[in-house]
């Protein structure tokens, strides 16, 4: 609080938060103003409040004052705002999809069609390795299927084989069954030995125990002939594995995008999984910043943010979004990974430049009054008193109000008190509501 004391020995109160040209004039009307006042002893009660009587609250007034007439008080026009203010936080870009094309197979790279900076398509070669070896692979796995076509077909044939003999193995044992059936009633009536036709009936049971044994060798070349065909089916596998390494010798682009790195070059000999080229979309870049547990409630995914480089300081601010919020802190900073997605719409912006990130405290901004402006109602509610009307119409109501945050001289009101609209900041005396009120000269216009 300022104070200017007027020719006449009366101080003159003036808050902070006005300015010294606003205030400067208006105390030059006092000046002149006031000693006319007083002398010809007016009725009027100055709008300054003494420094003995001033409280910090539109409810709480000095002692000895008057309490016939309107109350004089100081009002404010509700803004918009918030209480935090904006997070800013600094971060490097690097492209949101980024890739190290790897060799996955051994050889000699032979040659290198794409360096440094080259934009590149994908599913374009980038490189080719020495496939000698995997031809080689390529021609061994087809000579080995070819062995095992031979072999099922070698197999169908003795099924063939087996088949017939199983079937000259039937025709004997039916011949052989006739003659000892034959055999038997001869000697049954006495025409012919015994001997002679067990010997039939003898010949007949081993002429069984052929065509099983012939119908076994089917079933067990059957399996050798299914077992093969198996292995003409691993065989295949084994070919299409050996093809895919040999492919593996050309290194294609898996995105379209710009090559950000070359670690070989043409005659070096690589392992299978070393890197060849990093590969990077720039399209669309990434800026991910370490934001402190206590700021981290007021972002969410989808918020907009806006972002300086300092390696473009004539471009102005990119506005992006938030992307994505890593769940997990670090256990020793607190610090969680926020990051921001930007349009590289220019192409010009890389990756590893330094960025600023700023975002807005809230999704959307509320009202914000002094601590001061803030009663305790009747039935321990938060109250703001509004002045409704105009001129000797104009009277203070009590409004129940919800408060938000606050720091230490300012609150944010949730609901109960609309922008724009006109609340009493300090009263000279206790206030109620409907009763009349006088706006001082340091009230904001309304």
């Amino acid at each position: 609080m300022v104070y200017f004391r007027s020719t006449n020995g009366f101080r003159v109160q003036v808050t902070k938060h006005a300015t010294i040209r606003r205030y400067g004039q208006k105390l030059a009307f006092c000046r002149l103003v006031l000693p006319l006042m007083m002398t010809a002893g007016c009725g009027l009660v100055s709008p300054f409040i003494p420094a003995s009587e001033a409280q910090s609250g539109p409810g709480r007034g000095g002692a000895g004052r008057s309490d016939d007439g309107p109350v004089a008080v100081k009002t404010a026009t509700a803004q918009a705002g918030s209480l935090a203010g904006t997070l800013t936080y600094t971060g490097t870009t690097r492209p949101t999809q980024q890739v190290a094309l790897r060799s996955q197979v051994s050889g000699k790279i032979i040659d290198l069609t794409a360096d440094v900076g080259d934009s590149v398509s994908r599913g374009a070669v980038l490189a080719q390795l020495d496939g000698d070896l995997q031809a080689i692979g390529v021609n061994q796995a087809q000579a080995e299927l070819s062995a095992r076509r031979a072999e099922t077909a070698q197999a169908e044939v003795s099924i063939a084989d087996a088949q017939a003999a199983v079937a000259q193995a039937q025709a004997t044992l039916s011949q052989a069954q006739i003659d000892a059936q034959r055999l038997r009633q001869l000697a049954n009536q006495g025409a012919l030995s015994q001997q002679q036709a067990e010997a039939a009936e003898l010949a007949a049971a081993n002429a069984q125990q052929t065509v099983r044994s012939a119908q076994s060798q089917v079933s067990a070349r059957q399996q050798a002939a299914a077992s093969a065909a198996d292995r003409i089916d691993v065989q295949r596998s084994a070919v299409a594995q050996s093809r895919k390494q040999l492919d593996y010798a050309d290194l294609r682009s898996p995105l379209a995008g710009v090559v950000l790195s070359r670690p070989v070059d043409v005659g070096d000999f690589v392992e299978s999984g070393a890197t060849v080229l990093e590969l990077g979309d720039l399209s669309t870049l990434e800026v991910t910043v370490q934001v402190s547990e206590l700021d981290i409630r007021r972002l969410s995914i989808g918020q907009s943010a806006q972002v300086q480089l300092d390696a473009f300081p004539n471009e102005g601010k990119i506005f992006g979004q938030i992307e994505r919020i890593t769940p997990v802190a670090n256990e020793t900073s607190r610090l969680l990974p926020v990051s921001v997605t930007i349009p590289n719409l220019s192409g010009k912006i890389g990756s590893g430049l330094l960025a600023r990130v700023q975002f807005a405290a809230g999704k959307q901004n509320r009202v914000v009054v002094p601590a001061s402006a803030l009663e305790v109602g009747k039935g321990g509610e938060d109250t703001v008193f509004v002045v409704e009307g105009e001129g000797q119409q104009a009277k203070a109501v009590a409004r129940a109000v919800r408060v938000g945050d606050r720091n230490q001289d300012r609150v944010e009101i949730l609901s109960g008190l609309n922008p724009n609209e006109s609340f009493i900041v300090q009263s000279d005396r206790p206030l109620a509501s409907g009763q009349a009120v006088r706006l001082s000269i340091l009230s904001e216009e309304i």
